[in-house]
């Protein structure tokens, strides 16, 4: 039955057998030159494709730290607070306002070993540049919310490791610093102050230093400041790629994303200077990659594992991976890129069923009808009563495009349960999204969006409960009401 996928050779008297390669690639013969160099640009730009998606995820956490230590400054003892609150005058891939923040960039390389002391009941973690977890603060961290001293390693440490710490050695000299402190329920409204409070007991300091030489932590407040922090856009995109590769061990690199450098000709330690078509190429490569991805966001999945309900829009950002993008025991290089096109940080909490500790956060870019949601028109979304949220709920609206906040007059287009929301009889609640308020609607249960422009609807579940996983509590679509 074999004989039924094998092509058998045509042999004449007129020609001398050929292979069936050689019967497919010009008898035999090389091609003419300048179809080989055209075949060989070809796959220098699907090269320079693969070499963007698989980092993206790096240049991802790179834009946060440019954009954050212009604005703030750099040190291992600088931790910026967002202590009003994340805004759309962050421009940042699906910022949370409904936790106070607090991030920042620290660099093994140039101080060795730092014990960071996290505060108690953080949600937290420490990422790699790559985003690779290297572990979870908080509940489902180590240290289950009491808080603690973290010992952070570079990847070539080979000292002793003293005790009492929670010793993590990182992939990356350069590693992501992400805590989020839960508000308190003030008047009628949250209240930032104790979760500021509890984020500025965080302390940094490198292991081997004494007191008197321990730099004093800042806290700059972030809030109200206009600061990009996206990754960039244009050909910068690969300089500051190759900064990376040669500032990190070759290993901190991922095998399979080492070779993807490789075929672009990007290697640590050598001269990386593309000729002027491969120029051309990568830049081509950085304009049309993210509108690949962002058109298989659009279509969505064939196999549909990213939809959490069987007659619901509301999607998961991991399609059922686990943190680390594993389908099926197997990296899924795309959908990891759909995730960190518009989104950073993963982590197991993020993605295990832990009851009460963990958090979810499905989203959907649909309405009931099956039609993209979109600024111009009127959508009502109906919560059935009591989410299951042991900590806070809050939803939250974002560009499709990049996971930005719209800027509109409202700078924080989200609301949450710390509000008090109006209920209907049966403890439902009603959110409103659209271009201006309709009539009789609370100021907290509207959402204000940009017409002309799609965007997308998150719901934060912090804390979840068993009511999400089983599915026995099940949040509606949006409903269009109006044009």
């Amino acid at each position: 039955m074999l004989s039924t996928f094998i092509t058998t050779p045509v042999f004449s008297a007129d020609a001398p057998p050929q292979s069936p390669l050689m019967a497919q690639i010009n008898n035999g013969n090389w091609l003419p030159q300048n179809d080989a160099q055209s075949l060989s640009d070809e796959l220098y730009y699907q090269d320079a494709i693969h070499a963007y998606i698989t980092t993206l995820p790096l240049l991802n956490t790179i834009g946060l730290r440019d954009g954050s230590e212009a604005a703030f400054g750099k040190g291992y003892n600088i931790l910026p607070i967002w202590k009003q609150r994340m805004d759309s005058r962050a421009v940042v891939p699906t910022p949370n306002g409904d936790v106070i923040y607090s991030m920042s960039y620290l660099d093994l390389k140039e101080t060795g070993p730092l014990v960071v002391k996290a505060p108690h009941d953080v949600i937290g973690m420490f990422t790699d540049f790559f985003q690779h977890t290297i572990t979870d603060v908080g509940a489902v961290g180590p240290d289950r919310a009491r808080g603690g001293l973290y010992l952070l390693l570079p990847p070539d440490y080979e000292g002793p490791v003293p005790q009492g710490y929670f010793a993590f050695k990182s992939p990356t000299y350069n590693v992501f610093l992400f805590f989020r402190t839960v508000m308190a329920k003030g008047e009628g409204k949250p209240d930032p102050a104790p979760a500021v409070k509890n984020a500025e007991t965080t302390r940094v300091y490198p292991l081997w230093d004494v007191e008197k030489d321990v730099k004093p932590m800042q806290f700059p407040d972030a809030s109200g400041k206009r600061v990009n922090m996206m990754y960039p856009v244009d050909a910068s995109y690969w300089t500051k790629l190759k900064a990376f590769v040669d500032y990190e061990p070759l290993t901190a690199i991922p095998d399979a994303t080492r070779s993807a450098l490789l075929s672009i000709g990007m290697v640590k330690g050598k001269p990386f200077n593309p000729s002027p078509k491969q120029t051309e190429l990568l830049n081509k490569a950085v304009e049309m990659a993210p509108k690949m991805i962002f058109a298989r966001r659009q279509l969505g999945r064939e196999d549909q594992r990213q939809l959490y309900y069987k007659d619901r829009h509301w999607e998961n950002s991991w399609a059922g991976a686990t943190a680390e993008w594993m389908q099926f025991g197997t990296l899924d290089e795309n959908q990891r890129a759909a995730f960190f096109q518009i989104a950073y940080s993963s982590a197991a909490a993020m993605v295990m069923h832990t009851t009460g500790a963990g958090s979810k956060y499905p989203f959907t870019t649909h309405d009931k009808e099956g039609n993209f949601l979109e600024g111009g028109n009127t959508y009502k979304l109906h919560l059935p009563p009591n989410p299951p949220a042991a900590l806070f709920w809050a939803v939250t609206a974002y560009n499709v495009t990049d996971g930005t906040m719209p800027e509109t007059d409202q700078l924080l287009p989200s609301t949450n349960g710390y509000y008090d929301l109006p209920k209907n009889q049966d403890g439902s609640i009603d959110i409103w999204f659209g271009p201006a308020k309709p009539d009789g609607v609370a100021d907290n249960a509207f959402i204000k969006t940009i017409k002309g422009r799609n965007f997308l609807v998150a719901l934060r579940l912090y804390g979840t409960e068993d009511g999400f996983y089983d599915q026995t509590w099940v949040p509606d679509d949006l409903i269009k009401t109006s044009h």
